[in-house]
């Protein structure tokens, strides 16, 4: 294959060879050599891809002793602190390392998946903290659902819960139940206040008790969920995704199973956000991303992540230690009592 590397882009986690094929080469002629490349680089993985707004492509190798992206260095980054949305999420790096900060609201819902071990429960941390770090409970409040019962419920009791952490599938499919009335409601204020959407609302509102938070549902192991209950839970999921959006209300759903049966046609249709850490195979790949390239990643945090209107970008996840979260907990819980303002009767 005729062409020339034409630059080279260390990172803290894959070095990237910027590839100018010679005219007349086609692409998947590239692609396809991947795993021959990564034989004899003796690395883990290669990844191949088009560059955006260029006529080269990326050929990503990892490096040999990896950084470690930590989420203070995302949160202390100019791109998080210049960032005007309550609901910034802190991503990681790019692999140029780069700060990617990412605002929750524009997206307006995100689909998670990945195997076991590939940082997926940590980047859920991460964007948790972020979302913690920057909005007061009086702005922004959460419902965690966490069917594992291991990986959410370290954040009970902190006071931006709408309602305790939520832990079997009956209760869940009651959760999402009391949103989607709560959604209703909402659009019933912002009609009677003439606004469109939540921000609008806000700043109309006479008294600062009337404001309204955003609400991120927050879902880790959806596969679980839609094993026991799925149409109780899918038709409020789809109705929010459809709708929630002007309402303020924002949802994150996680999963390590990105079959079919657990990401449907009716719930991907609804979340053009997706990250994808590394899965099993192909087949995993494309129903999460609707591309191949997940089953290439190096896991413990490398992941790509897609949004509408822009290329597919690979990030590596920010690390957070369970001690951390912790400390964080901690701290929030001595602030102030949770105040829940929705119950599941």
């Amino acid at each position: 294959i005729e062409g020339k590397i034409t630059h080279v882009y260390p990172g803290p986690v894959v070095t990237m060879f910027e590839f100018e094929p010679a005219p007349g080469v086609k692409i998947n002629k590239i692609t396809s050599l991947s795993d021959d490349l990564a034989l004899s680089l003796k690395a883990m993985s290669v990844r191949v891809s088009p560059i955006p707004g260029k006529a080269a492509l990326g050929i990503e190798v990892p490096n040999k002793h990896t950084e470690t992206v930590y989420i203070k260095d995302i949160l202390s980054s100019d791109k998080f602190k210049n960032s005007r949305s309550l609901l910034t999420l802190a991503l990681g790096k790019d692999i140029f390392g780069n700060p990617i900060v990412t605002d929750l609201s524009k997206m307006p819902h995100l689909l998670v998946a990945g195997a076991t071990g590939s940082g997926k429960s940590v980047a859920i941390n991460s964007m948790i903290l972020s979302l913690l770090y920057r909005a007061t409970p009086r702005e922004v409040r959460m419902l965690m659902i966490d069917p594992k019962m291991l990986e959410l419920s370290i954040y009970n009791e902190i006071p931006h819960l709408i309602m305790p952490v939520i832990t079997t599938p009956k209760d869940a499919a009651k959760a999402l139940k009391r949103i989607v009335f709560e959604m209703e409601h909402r659009y019933r204020l912002l009609a009677e206040k003439g606004v469109r959407n939540i921000e609008g609302f806000n700043k109309k509102i006479a008294s600062e008790d009337e404001f309204m938070p955003y609400i991120v549902v927050i879902i880790d192991e959806l596969a679980d969920l839609m094993l026991i209950s799925k149409r109780e839970v899918e038709e409020p999921i789809a109705r929010l995704a459809q709708m929630a959006r002007a309402a303020g209300i924002h949802m994150i759903l996680a999963t390590q199973r990105p079959s079919v049966d657990v990401i449907t046609g009716v719930i991907k249709a609804n979340f053009p956000s997706r990250i994808s850490f590394q899965v099993s195979s192909k087949v995993d790949s494309r129903t999460i991303l609707d591309s191949i390239g997940a089953e290439k990643l190096l896991g413990r945090g490398d992941m790509l992540f897609i949004t509408p209107g822009s290329k597919m970008m690979r990030v590596h996840g920010a690390y957070v230690s369970e001690d951390e979260v912790n400390r964080i907990v901690d701290f929030l819980k001595e602030q102030e009592s949770p105040e829940y303002i929705l119950s599941l009767d």
